[in-house]
């Protein structure tokens, strides 16, 4: 299996835009997506993938780079253009068949790090498949374009379902936790922190930015505060070398003390 530490507040950036790229690089994103497929129309497919291609090792964040999906009509120079970089990681759109992250593997003949974006009823379906191909590091959830092809509204209820599939699925198959799917509404901070305080909630490890303002709100919700961590800090050293205490008037055993250390885990800087 591929190694790659999943990102936790990456951002996107479209890859026919180039003179944002060194802005992006310094927003404080722990990633950013170079954008080939959605935010590139047709006609600036091939100066985006230039731009990209000739730009992307140049930054210093990690590069993870949008294709465009498998079987439209530039996936295939997408994929050609990348090879040539350095350390850059595939993002495939529209993943529904584990062939496809094999194709892209194969294409690279050297190791690739896939992140697979599920944002069909039936990626959602194939997603054990998709999960046990090795170039597969972790699922980002496209939670938009999942809503339109299911016809349903783009709210928690509708989608707890494929947010909790996702979620455990991926824990089933040893990969990182998943990064949950965008903000669309860029009025308010608050409005990204409250999505991303749920996507906490439902065991998400981070969440895309489309906008650099979203980067603060999202880590700051996604990285444990002062009292949880202060709180893990204690339980770990209670029992470090017991097991089950009482610290604080709370009875503590081996489940607690492993929330604790994963609350720590991801207190730790990058």
């Amino acid at each position: 299996m591929v190694s790659l530490a999943m990102p936790l507040a990456p951002l996107f950036v479209p890859g026919s835009r180039p003179e944002r790229f060194a802005k992006a690089d310094a927003s404080g994103a722990d990633a950013i997506i170079l954008d080939l497929e959605d935010a590139v129309g047709p006609n600036d497919k091939d100066s985006a993938r230039e731009a990209v291609a000739a730009r992307a090792d140049a930054l210093a964040s990690p590069v993870i780079v949008r294709v465009n999906a498998a079987g439209t009509p530039w996936h295939a120079a997408d994929i050609d253009a990348l090879r040539s970089l350095g350390a850059v990681s595939v993002m495939l759109p529209k993943a529904e068949r584990p062939e496809d992250i094999a194709n892209i593997a194969r294409s690279f003949g050297r190791d690739v790090a896939v992140i697979a974006l599920v944002e069909s009823a039936t990626g959602l379906a194939n997603l054990t498949d998709i999960l046990a191909t090795p170039a597969v590091v972790g699922i980002a959830f496209g939670s938009l374009d999942f809503a339109l092809d299911l016809g349903c509204a783009h709210d928690r209820l509708a989608l707890l379902g494929a947010r909790t599939e996702i979620v455990w699925r991926s824990r089933a198959a040893n990969r990182a936790a998943p990064l949950d799917g965008i903000t669309a509404d860029l009025s308010s901070p608050e409005i990204t922190e409250d999505d991303a305080r749920h996507a906490v909630k439902m065991g998400f490890g981070g969440k895309m930015a489309i906008h650099p303002k979203q980067i603060e709100p999202i880590g700051r919700t996604f990285r444990p505060g002062e009292d949880e961590v202060s709180w893990a800090r204690a339980i770990v050293e209670a029992t470090f070398s017991s097991g089950a205490v009482r610290v604080n008037g709370e009875m503590v055993d081996r489940p607690v003390i492993e929330r604790a250390r994963q609350i720590l885990r991801r207190s730790a800087p990058a």
